[in-house]
């Protein structure tokens, strides 16, 4: 079995004799058709991801085939394809038991807490495995990025009368600015690079985008003189994260979608004289990939955009250092697995 391993930041290593993996009691065998890399890979690969211990198997955005339903298939057969909802919660903790395993207390999220999908096979509960007769690999394997930006609107709790600002037109915020259309919203993009602000405009029809550098003005523009009532930080970015408390209206929502190592400070008298609710949002529930893949399969959730890179997974210890990371270009890479 081929397995490609992070050993340490900035170093991969591939293994083509690999053991295969043993089934466990409730897990199920799939076959990895394809990888999808996220912005939680290349921070790993860099040294700069919380929660992370090396070496690890990364690849959590997964599109997969059944291959052995195992013991406990939850409706599962041979050959389903599948998206992996690739967070293992213990569902007894008080997070479990208040419909909330996307932030169990003992969270295990595969490829970042253990091994993930940079391999040919992979043992998976099968009970996390949302099957699709409809999807093909590339789509399945995009499902987990989309959950990340459907929670975030879910914790925003957004009405048809806000005016909301997302900051960081990344693969998340994309995800985020997708479900934030849905709404029927006023919606705004901010974001460094006018590559991705045009991106968001011609394929995703966003019609207000602009750089930090007009950000004040602009946004009251937006508003028709008022700063937006609902922000969504993709950016995990402490500066950016810091600077939303400045950017929101009096009794405004704020939700944070990326993470840091580190601290956030704020002004808190800002903090209190504006009533501000601050959210962190962090993974999805089950529910949010079953109501994904249907969204995609009626065709009111596009995909086909996103992909900006493909390359195979036995190339990873080549391609992902030299064309993948640091390269303003990638919206989103996909590694194929077959």
């Amino acid at each position: 079995m081929l397995q490609i391993t992070l050993d340490q930041p900035g170093k991969f290593s591939a293994r083509t004799d690999a053991p295969e993996p043993v089934l466990a009691p409730g897990e199920a065998l799939v076959r990895v058709h394809r990888i999808g890399v996220c912005g939680t890979d290349l921070h790993a690969f860099a040294g700069k991801q919380p929660f992370f211990n090396y070496p690890r198997i990364l690849g959590h955005e997964l599109g997969v085939e059944v291959l052995d339903p195992g013991t406990e298939p939850n409706g599962l057969k041979i050959g389903d394809r599948c998206s992996v909802e690739p967070y293992i919660n213990c569902g007894r903790c008080i997070a479990c038991r208040r419909g909330k395993p996307n932030c169990c207390t003992s969270l295990n999220v595969l490829g970042v807490h253990s091994d993930g999908g940079m391999r040919s096979f992979l043992a998976v509960p099968a009970r996390k495995l949302h099957r699709s007769a409809k999807l093909d690999y590339d789509q399945l394997a995009l499902v987990e990025t989309l959950g990340i930006g459907a929670h975030a609107v879910e914790r925003a709790e957004i009405r048809p009368d806000d005016f909301v600002l997302v900051i960081g037109a990344g693969p998340i915020g994309l995800s985020v600015i997708q479900f934030a259309l849905v709404t029927g919203a006023t919606l705004a993009v901010m974001d460094v690079a006018e590559a991705r602000l045009a991106f968001c405009r011609d394929q995703l029809g966003v019609k207000h985008t602009f750089t930090p550098a007009d950000s004040p003005a602009r946004l009251k523009e937006i508003g028709a003189g008022d700063l937006p009532t609902i922000v969504i930080d993709a950016t995990g970015n402490a500066k950016s994260m810091a600077a939303t408390f400045d950017l929101i209206a009096h009794g405004g929502r704020i939700v944070f979608v990326g993470l840091f190592q580190g601290d956030l400070a704020f002004n808190d008298p800002n903090f209190h004289r504006r009533e501000i609710t601050v959210c962190a949002s962090r993974n999805a529930v089950p529910q949010t990939f079953r109501d994904i893949i249907a969204l995609i399969e009626t065709g009111r959730v596009d995909t086909k955009p996103w992909i900006t890179h493909r390359f195979a997974l036995a190339d990873t210890p080549r391609i992902f250092p030299t064309e993948i990371v640091g390269n303003p270009a990638v919206l989103k890479a996909v590694i194929a697995a077959d």
